[in-house]
């Protein structure tokens, strides 16, 4: 009955690079763009980063690594593994489809938004370089010279969104038509299984390195680069007293490394058994590290340049010779006849001395304080480089390498969140596993078709609260159930017995330690500041108000709050209804005392995939999980016999 969901050559990694390729695009996405370099600017610049790096080797690497080994050694998604190692644990299996659904629904938004700007940027002057006109009034758009060019295109032409959550307006049919070409290129990466999304993983992977490391050789000459990466690095240690900083910092590590979704899991159940996966873990934790910190080099250099450029307009403006004269006088190395020989350096200077007799029109022109300035998430892709990006020469040129480069983070860990849903889906279900094809196009169908909540005129603020709400405390519980399986239920040194068999050495003992007490402890610790947070701190949301063209914190109102409530709950309920289910169903079956129920049941409960990538020059092999003993035919690929070992 298993023969459906053998794992054959044809489902296999065709190598080592492949299967790299591809958990490192997973891991790699648009946090690393975007979220880590707003937490390190946000917190401290080095100071975070030091902190990042000691939770990760803490707490990342030995959960990442725990979940390569399960995934490897039981050679199923995540439904099977932990339901192979207690049928009671079924249902972390089963949250984590949940959630990686959560997360495939507005993460696919993300790619549609990049979609849209992608298809902008061969125009030239780039369509957010400068204020439309009002043809009404002959004069430029009210909003816009309110704000920016860059932020009126995002919020106006992009999403044309509304004042409020409350306010749904209709849907964007541009942004719609989008979302469905991200949906249809996912569906089309993903119909042959691993082996058509490993072979986009090739481009989907690399090229974001590439086009990184041009922004940056390109950033480093920019007008104040040095002073964004001065910024970066200067280390605030006093930021490691702050709670806060912590929890985000854990919940970075957390998300960076995919923790909890079934796809690591996913990825390595294709592996040959006696891969090295405590290698795979180091190394794909440390390029997923490099690469934010290439990301927020990136990021600084450009933001650098953005502040620079802001505060010699501030100088250009103030400098000027009808304000500015009067008052320069006495300052002999300004020439006041020219506003662009006053430099910042000088201008702050004066600023300095005089700011108690100027007047309020008059401001200091910090480049500090609009480094200070954090534009988080969404606003620093689609408003912050975007504003850089139309100041370059031949700008369309790198307004397009930029959104190619976020189309290909974003696939390439859309195609692991999707191989989180569907591996468990068809190794659990065998009818599922006959039909792959019509699986994933009904999956991306139904995914389209709950998007549309986003391409609604408020979908951003949709996308807010998922990525804010829906994945983290879901994520956390599941990996906390995750850990307590692994180093409670079934025994630490059990599992690195089994690691030991798989790798042919065994690995530190320290391993032993962090999963029991550390990493466990760590996950309670975040999830608990996260629900403390929660409950002092209501939730909010950032609206951008057409009238005044700024954006504005607003509280949930209390619909959205229970929709909040009912994401979290519904990816967290299969865990206690997989417990109680079992329970019920074992007491069930002790009730009929007949031996051969039992015997069906346990047999109905062994989850197993053999590969035939590594085959011995023996006939048969014998493979050892828990009470259970297989052995396999290795000519046919088939079941030979089952011994169930009870020990005293």
């Amino acid at each position: 009955g298993q023969s459906e969901t053998q794992l054959t050559n044809a489902d296999a990694w065709d190598s080592k690079i492949q299967y790299v390729l591809a958990q490192v695009g997973f891991s790699v996405g648009l946090g690393n763009v975007w979220r880590f370099p707003y937490l390190c600017h946000q917190n401290g610049g080095g100071a975070f980063m030091l902190l990042y790096v000691f939770l990760l080797l803490i707490v990342g690497v030995p959960l990442f690594f725990m979940e390569l080994a399960a995934g490897q050694s039981i050679r199923q998604g995540s439904i099977g593994v932990w339901k192979h190692i207690s049928p009671k644990l079924a249902g972390i299996g089963y949250s984590s489809c949940m959630v990686c659904f959560y997360v495939a629904l507005y993460y696919n938004v993300i790619i549609a938004w990049s979609l849209f700007y992608l298809g902008n940027s061969f125009q030239y002057p780039l369509p957010w370089e400068h204020c439309p006109l009002d043809v009404t009034t002959n004069g430029t758009v009210k909003e816009c010279a309110s704000s920016s060019p860059t932020s009126y295109f995002w919020f106006r032409k992009a999403l044309n969104i509304t004042n409020s959550i409350q306010e749904s307006g209709e849907f964007n049919p541009i942004m719609t038509g989008c979302l469905l070409a991200a949906w249809a290129i996912v569906s089309l990466a993903m119909i042959k299984g691993i082996k058509s999304s490993a072979k986009v993983m090739y481009f989907s992977s690399v090229f974001p390195y590439v086009v990184l490391f041009i922004f940056l050789i390109r950033g480093l000459m920019l007008d104040g680069a040095i002073d964004g990466i001065t910024y970066m690095f200067y280390p605030k240690l006093e930021i490691w007293g702050n709670v806060q900083v912590w929890r985000q910092a854990a919940t970075q590590v957390f998300f960076a490394l995919g923790l909890g979704y079934g796809s690591v899991i996913a990825y390595s159940s294709y592996n040959p058994v006696h891969n090295n996966c405590h290698r795979d873990a180091l190394m794909v934790s440390a390029i997923n590290f490099m690469t934010s910190v290439l990301a927020s080099l990136v990021v600084f250099v450009v933001l650098g340049f953005r502040a620079k450029n802001i505060a010699l307009r501030c100088v250009a403006e103030y400098g000027c010779v009808d304000v500015c004269a009067p008052i320069f006088l006495g300052w002999p190395w300004i020439n006041t006849t020219d506003p662009g020989s006053v430099s910042l350096v000088e201008y702050r200077q004066w600023y300095s001395h005089h700011s108690s007799f100027v007047g309020p029109n008059i401001t200091d022109c910090s480049l500090e304080e609009e480094m200070n300035k954090g534009v988080e998430g969404t606003g620093l892709a689609f408003i912050a480089f975007t504003e850089v990006m139309a100041l370059f020469p031949a700008s369309p040129f790198w307004s397009t390498l930029f959104f190619l480069m976020l189309l290909n983070l974003g696939l390439s860990t859309m195609f692991g969140t999707m191989q989180g849903i569907l591996t468990p889906l068809m190794d659990n279900f065998g009818l599922l596993g006959r039909h792959r094809t019509l699986l994933t196009v009904f999956s991306c169908v139904l995914g389209f078709i709950m998007g549309l909540l986003f391409t609604q005129r408020s979908g951003n603020y949709f996308v807010t609260m998922f990525d804010d709400y829906s994945a983290t405390l879901p994520l956390v519980i599941v990996v906390i159930f995750e850990t307590i399986s692994v180093a409670w239920v079934y025994g630490t040194d059990r599992f690195l017995d089994d690691i030991e068999v798989m790798l042919k050495w065994r690995p530190p003992v320290v391993y032993k330690y962090l999963w029991k007490y550390v990493c466990l402890l760590a996950m309670v610790g975040l999830l608990a500041a996260s629900l403390l947070r929660m409950v002092f701190k209501r939730p909010t949301y950032t609206s951008w108000n057409q009238n005044t063209a700024s954006e504005m914190t607003l509280e949930y109102p209390g619909w959205a709050l229970a929709m909040i409530v009912m994401l979290i709950l519904f990816a967290s309920l299969p865990v206690p209804i997989g417990y109680i289910h079992s329970m019920l169903k074992n007491r069930s079956v002790r009730n009929t005392g007949s031996e051969e129920a039992v015997s069906q049941e346990m047999h109905r409960e062994l989850y197993t995939k053999c590969s035939s990538t590594e085959m011995p020059s023996r006939d048969h092999r014998e493979y050892s999980w828990g009470p259970y003993v297989w052995t396999f035919d290795l000519k046919t690929n088939k079941h030979i016999y089952i011994v169930y070992v009870v020990k005293e």
